[in-house]
């Protein structure tokens, strides 16, 4: 026997103090194959970056197979944008998308817990996300 959903305005309450911060992650996935992913990938990664500069995005990346040693052409995105509706229409402006080189599935998701620490030394400009 399963329950019914629970109201997102009873997960906000149960999370009050928490981060709270509303996001949505595209999850991409090949639809003919690596050659149309390959034949894309230079202006998909463009898209990327220009999100990023944008303050859209707010990370991306490949799945790794489960041996962790190659790429099959999937992937996740994840993107700050206002409504469910305008994150569909990011990532149906990503070339990748458009070419119909990957489907996509776009779900809201509510950023809770973790952390991110960043390190940078000074005396040589190097950095590191840890």
């Amino acid at each position: 026997m399963s329950m019914p959903p629970i109201p997102a305005k009873d997960i906000l309450k149960a999370c009050e103090g928490m981060l709270r911060k509303q996001l949505y992650v595209v999850f991409t996935t090949p639809t003919q194959g690596m050659e149309p992913i390959m034949a894309n990938l230079k202006e998909h990664l463009d898209f990327q970056i220009d999100l990023e500069r944008r303050g859209i995005m707010f990370g991306a990346g490949p799945f790794w197979n489960d041996a962790e040693d190659a790429w099959e052409g999937e992937g996740m995105v994840i993107i700050r944008a206002g409504s469910l509706a305008e994150a569909k229409a990011i990532a149906a402006s990503d070339p990748m998308h458009k070419a119909g080189a990957r489907s996509y599935t776009v779900r809201p998701w509510l950023l809770n817990e973790g952390t991110v620490t960043v390190k940078v030394t000074y005396s040589d400009g190097k950095r590191e996300v840890i």
